[in-house]
């Protein structure tokens, strides 16, 4: 699952930097650029605009899947094993006692 975030981030990466770089294209030629050629570049960057949107959209929601699985995981290990996870969380918080009595 970890190569399907990091195919989609790299995607949305890629998404986002050709919108900057239409972007950027826009304003450098903003000023020369006037009826047809205005629309036609504006249509570019409406696209990549939908495109990164897309992109982020799918993302979310690989996201958001993943989450749920590594919570689901966890609610599983927990039900497994009960005295280990309780044992876990009492040293975690006894460390974390430790730490914040320092300060």
């Amino acid at each position: 699952m970890a190569k399907k975030t990091t195919a989609g981030s790299e995607q949305l990466l890629s998404e986002f930097k050709a919108l900057v770089a239409d972007t950027e294209q826009l304003l450098q030629h903003s000023v020369e650029l006037t009826g047809d050629k205005a629309e036609a570049l504006r249509g570019q960057i409406n696209t990549s605009l939908q495109r990164a949107r897309q992109a982020l959209g799918s993302t979310e929601q690989a996201l958001l899947q993943r989450g749920k699985e590594v919570l689901s995981d966890g609610e599983e290990y927990v039900r497994e094993h009960p005295l280990q996870s309780l044992a876990i969380g009492a040293g975690v918080g006894f460390l974390l006692g430790l730490l914040v009595s320092r300060r």
